[in-house]
């Protein structure tokens, strides 16, 4: 595979832990078929082995969003821009600090938006919490999955 279809199907990825965030887009979806294009182009047992495992995940996650609560993020009381910053500083906290940094990223970043537009920190850990119950959790486990699946395409991309 050469260096501009790799950088294709990174891209493909990136929009669909993009769309993980936003309702109604099939971000889990994405980021499979950006796994498939990638082991289908360049076959060999790490790809196929990154494909196996990325399938897994994503039907383990399908079969945990029915233990998980709905997301509703009008309930939450947050703000959407607060909501979607969480979820970009997790894309980004999850590569910076590996697999921790995902939740470091999302929690820190909607309790300080939180903390900032309701002036005390009582109030923003209140709104942190009522975020997570009411959408983070799913939002954080289907986005985790999506991003072992990226990291695990991005270490065999590198390695090999």
């Amino acid at each position: 595979m050469t260096v501009w279809q790799l950088v294709a199907v990174g891209a493909v990825m990136l929009l669909g832990l993009v769309g993980v965030l936003v309702p109604g887009v099939p971000g889990q979806a994405i980021v499979w078929a950006a796994v498939l294009w990638w082991a289908l182009a360049d076959p060999g047992p790490v790809a196929w082995g990154v494909l196996i495992g990325t399938t897994c995940l994503l039907l383990l996650n399908q079969a945990l969003k029915a233990l998980l609560p709905a997301r509703r993020p009008r309930e939450s009381g947050a703000p959407r821009r607060t909501l979607t910053a969480g979820g970009i500083a997790a894309i980004a906290g999850f590569f910076v600090v590996p697999v921790v940094g995902g939740f470091l990223g999302y929690a820190g970043t909607v309790y300080g938006a939180e903390r900032l537009r309701l002036g005390s920190r009582a109030a923003g850990w209140t709104s942190l919490r009522s975020v997570l119950r009411t959408t983070g959790y799913s939002v954080l486990v289907e986005l985790y999955c999506c991003l072992l699946a990226v990291g695990a395409w991005l270490g065999a991309v590198v390695r090999g």
